[in-house]
């Protein structure tokens, strides 16, 4: 769960993002696992689901560093967090999320998938936020 006020909005780089409401300084803990607004979903689960739950799934979850047995499906803004080459937050510790440097109120708040998703590889050609 995103444990700083943010909006959804278009992104430069994929369709929505996730941005800052409010200045979040460089170091601040933005994301914690909250099992309340977390839900973790069991792998061999997610077959027995209808079609557009697996779609669902398949776009906004990913795989639990805890238990890689489940997938972790963040209920809050937080799925809407996009990848990006120069991220400015970092998910790389087993104590959460934080800022990387100072992120201004209306800036889009990305991460690298590949500090929480093992063997991530962005896309030949993966579109970047400019600016």
């Amino acid at each position: 769960m995103l444990l700083v006020p943010t909006y959804v909005g278009p992104s430069a780089i994929e369709g929505v993002g996730v941005f800052a409401a409010e200045p979040i300084a460089a170091g601040t803990l933005i994301w914690l696992l909250e099992p309340m607004l977390d839900r973790l979903v069991h792998k061999d689960d997610v077959p027995a689901l209808p079609p557009a739950m697996q779609a669902f799934i398949n776009r906004y979850g990913y795989a639990s560093g805890d238990d890689p047995d489940f997938i972790i499906l963040e209920l809050d803004h937080g799925r809407y967090m996009n990848h990006s080459l120069q991220p400015n937050s970092r998910f790389d510790t087993p104590d959460g999320g934080f800022a990387l440097r100072d992120i201004v109120v209306g800036e889009e708040i990305t991460c690298d998938y590949g500090d929480f998703m093992p063997g991530f590889e962005a896309p030949e050609g993966w579109r970047e936020q400019l600016g």
